[in-house]
């Protein structure tokens, strides 16, 4: 009896589906990588033929099976401040510049995603404590959003490995996280700190209720979307951003080469792209 394959015409089928539903475009080069985790959930769903799981994939009424296979799809690899040097430019440089035109009471608004495994997310919020004066008169609301459910419920747990704090400096690591020789878990206060939520970048009614941020976080994904699913997500972040808010992408992503609607900005520790004022 013949294994069960995926085809050149099946690969470029689910290609273009996922691209559909997620904004993430597979290249030839990940032909591998697609192909085991397709043959994975059919096992798993005891499909045989690729047929009859795509079938199931796309018109199964939970969409449980997509946000599995999606789970499994996207990639998730950080660790604790990295990059960190946005961070300094979040607290020595975009921070004192929003306060500074702040005319109302309400609380500073940051959105991480993706969030992944949360390093980003509780990253900015140790940086903040340490780092920023201004933690101490201002309210700041993190909300940090993924696609993957499953490393969501990681995230919320907050239990990390060796190789996720490396970069973290010894003082931070005693002070806010319990180590044992399994790893290090996030005291209850810092993860009390972040709200962890599953967005879609590329569905609309995902996107919709985000609003009236101040800082957006979106490093290194945009690197996965094709030019039409990147003008797209900046659109949609542009909608997020309040007038004046910032966004910080990957060290080799650039919003000015995928939208014209945002204003570079040369801060002294960082390039960012804000939302004009008017």
């Amino acid at each position: 009896m013949a294994l069960p394959s995926i085809s050149e015409e099946d690969f470029h089928k689910f290609r273009e589906f996922f691209y559909r539903k997620t904004g993430i475009q597979f290249e030839e080069s990940k032909r591998y990588f697609v192909d085991k985790r397709l043959l994975e959930r059919m096992a798993a769903t005891n499909n045989a033929l690729f047929r009859s799981y795509f079938t199931m994939l796309r018109f199964q009424a939970t969409g449980e099976e997509l946000q599995v296979l999606t789970n499994l799809m996207t990639v998730n690899e950080t660790y604790f401040f990295r990059e960190e040097y946005q961070f300094k430019c979040l607290v020595n440089s975009i921070l004192p510049h929003l306060v500074e035109r702040k005319r109302d009471q309400g609380p500073i608004r940051i959105w991480v995603i993706p969030s992944s495994s949360g390093e980003e997310p509780y990253s900015i919020a140790i940086y903040l404590l340490e780092k920023w004066a201004g933690i101490h008169h201002y309210d700041v609301e993190i909300i940090a959003s993924d696609i993957d459910t499953k490393i969501l419920e990681q995230a919320k747990r907050g239990f990390y490995s060796d190789r996720s704090v490396g970069q973290m400096p010894l003082p931070y690591l005693q002070k806010y996280f319990r180590s044992s020789r399994d790893g290090h878990q996030m005291c209850d206060d810092l993860r009390g700190a972040v709200e962890f939520t599953r967005v879609n970048l590329s569905e609309p009614a995902d996107t919709r209720p985000y609003r009236n941020f101040d800082v957006v976080f979106c490093r290194n994904l945009l690197i996965y979307f094709d030019d039409l699913s990147r003008k797209t997500a900046a659109e949609t972040f542009f909608d997020a951003l309040k007038p004046g808010g910032f966004i910080c992408l990957g060290h080799s992503e650039s919003m000015s080469r995928i939208s014209s609607l945002y204003k570079v900005v040369k801060f002294p520790e960082a390039i960012v792209y804000q939302k004009p004022t008017e």
